[in-house]
């Protein structure tokens, strides 16, 4: 039931915005384009990220992995995709993922913020499983 203080869920242009966005940093990650993933998250000491192998606190320490990191072996195929807006300026983007030649799962989690420069990561994790999970149907799921 929606009050006056529950935002709308999924306003289809907010949507639209956040799916880019999300589209956009799918893009950077799999090609390394380290320029825009760093674009992408908030410039800001309460940013953090949460990897499979570091834990990330703020917008400098993010940077300082992202040109870290090898280029090699990030292609992935994405399993599924959950974006989910709240507001107009809120939103939250998880998805599944396998990388070329592994059978674990990966699942990434991230909180979006629209702020003056546009969509922006202010928190993410990403994490991996052993087995593929089994990933039932749920309503705002994209394949």
């Amino acid at each position: 039931m929606k009050d006056a203080t529950t935002p709308s869920v999924n306003l289809p242009e907010v949507l639209a915005e956040v799916e880019a966005a999300f589209a956009r940093y799918e893009d950077a990650l799999v090609h390394n384009k380290v320029e825009v993933l760093g674009e992408l998250f908030w410039d800001s000491p309460h940013t953090l990220r949460y990897g499979a192998t570091e834990n990330l606190y703020g917008y400098p320490a993010i940077q300082a992995f992202r040109a870290a990191r090898s280029a090699q072996g990030l292609a992935r195929r994405v399993l599924r995709t959950v974006i989910t807006t709240y507001g107009r300026d809120f939103a939250t983007a998880n998805c599944e993922f396998q990388r070329e030649g592994s059978t674990r799962t990966g699942r990434q989690s991230q909180t979006w913020m629209r702020t003056a420069q546009g969509w922006r990561v202010v928190a993410a994790h990403v994490s991996f499983i052993e087995a593929e999970s089994p990933t039932p149907s749920t309503p705002g799921a994209h394949p």
